[in-house]
């Protein structure tokens, strides 16, 4: 260990732990330790010289000895009371009474000990700048006794002025040495403070640019959506049309047997046209949300009647790839108050993933009310056993357009928009979607939102409130 390093040991021994945490107090409280471990000891020649200047050293001169003596005990004052406006304060107190004893005892008023009631006066209030009162206060005080003293008693000659020269230059070139230190450790501070005021003038003006950037993109991201929101709109229509004629084609009777290659050919149609349509669809809501164009529509209605409704949506999907669907809700689950459109889409949309990354599995959708002290919750489970989701591309789950990785994307298909669009409508609803999974073992998506709300208390799609307790992860 070097010198320096064992002697900023030393002095960080007196510093309390809790002036260590910013840099700005730490840099001070080093300071004032370490002025008042050399100031004391650059002291010790004026103490001796009036020692020896003194023909008959006594009261005054023992007083001012020990008053350069007890400037050693300030940096362990600090250490006890973990406070150093009041060391300061003591500090600049002792230094001036010091100044002042020695002049009244020493040379009066061209005494050697009059420089250091300068010095206390500016340490004062470069420790204590917040509070000039004070330290005007006791600067004054200590004048009106000195004054008091001399009116009262006159100035006492101990030591014949010409005998103090020695002494008087000591007391200069100490006082000259000390304020050259605090000086040039100011002088230090001011530049930091300056570096750290241009600094955060750069990153004020940083924040700006990112803020105007951010508006900017903001804007642009209203006005995609606005457009998608428009666009999306304006494909339903003909899509419809398309989808009608081409279901109302394959019922016409004169497609017997020998027509089925056409019959395959609407076939196709129909079903590349109900695809393009949940496209679009999903499309049209997300840009709705992100456009703020989406209201709830809070109702009362009975869950299990949803619930077989969703069923009889899925049952298709479900079977399509031979997978088997586990329903497992409790009779008379009760009655439920929110947007039921909006809980029957992410339901669907759960159970249509599950279906599609599933081959002659099992999905389980299960369905529960729980009571808390925030109110009801209803909690929806859709469990596979399809191929399930690698750890790490999980965090891509619920990003718009986003799968879990490109190789599921090229072999299944799908934009990506399901998840996305059931989170941000379970937020709407006031809860949310946890995800968990095992690569080869199938994936457990769980919608939870409040049983019951009003319109007044819906919460705003942009500031969802996802409870806290459904962040643990659920079981596979």
């Amino acid at each position: 260990m070097s010198i320096w390093n064992l002697f900023v040991k030393i002095v960080d021994w007196f510093i309390p732990d809790a002036a260590k945490a910013e840099r700005s107090e730490l840099s001070l409280a080093r300071n004032f330790v370490f002025t008042h471990l050399f100031g004391p000891a650059l002291s010790q020649s004026i103490s001796l010289f009036l020692y020896l200047s003194d023909p008959a050293p006594g009261f005054a001169c023992w007083t001012i000895i020990g008053c350069v003596w007890l400037f050693w005990s300030l940096p362990f004052l600090y250490k006890l009371t973990a406070n150093l406006h009041l060391a300061a304060l003591v500090s600049a107190e002792l230094l001036a009474f010091t100044s002042l004893f020695g002049a009244y005892y020493y040379g009066g008023v061209s005494s050697p000990f009059l420089p250091w009631l300068i010095v206390s006066l500016l340490l004062g209030f470069f420790y204590l700048s917040e509070r000039p009162l004070l330290v005007v206060g006791l600067f004054a005080c200590n004048i009106f006794g000195f004054c008091a003293a001399f009116m009262a008693w006159g100035f006492p000659v101990l030591v014949p002025p010409e005998q103090l020269t020695t002494v008087g230059w000591i007391s200069i070139l100490s006082a000259t040495i000390y304020m050259s230190w605090m000086a040039i450790y100011y002088a230090n501070m001011i530049s930091m403070r300056s570096d750290l005021e241009r600094e955060a003038e750069r990153h004020r003006d940083t924040a700006i640019r990112l803020r105007h950037a951010k508006d900017m993109a903001d804007s642009a991201n209203r006005a995609k959506s606005i457009f998608l929101a428009k666009m999306s709109h304006e494909l339903r229509t003909p899509l419809n049309a398309v989808i009608g004629f081409s279901e109302i084609l394959l019922e016409d009777e004169n497609l017997d047997s020998n027509n089925e290659r056409k019959r395959k050919d609407l076939g196709r149609i129909n079903s590349a046209g109900k695809h393009l349509l949940s496209l679009v669809t999903d499309v049209l809501d997300l840009s709705k949300i992100e456009s703020n164009f989406v209201d709830l529509k809070i109702e009362q209605f009975d869950l299990n009647k949803m619930v077989q409704e969703v069923i009889a949506n899925v049952q298709p999907l479900v079977s399509e790839r031979k997978n088997k669907l586990v329903v497992r809700c409790p009779d008379g689950i009760g009655m439920v108050s929110t947007d039921a459109t909006k809980l029957r889409q992410a339901a669907l949309n759960l159970i249509s993933n599950a279906a599609k990354f599933t081959d002659g599995g099992t999905i389980t959708m299960s369905v529960q009310r729980r009571k808390s002290q925030a109110g009801d919750w209803i909690e929806i489970q859709v469990r596979d056993t399809g191929i399930g989701i690698a750890p790490s591309d999980m965090s891509r789950l619920f990003q718009n357009f986003g799968q879990a990785s490109r190789a599921t994307s090229n072999k299944y298909g799908g934009t990506g928009l399901g998840l996305a669009l059931s989170q941000r409508l379970c937020a709407m609803l006031g809860g949310g979607i946890s995800a968990t999974s095992e690569l080869g073992r199938g994936s457990c998506f769980t919608i939870r939102v409040l049983a019951w709300m009003n319109r007044d208390s819906a919460p705003n799609e942009n500031s969802p409130v996802v409870p806290s307790q459904f962040a643990h992860a659920l079981p596979l």
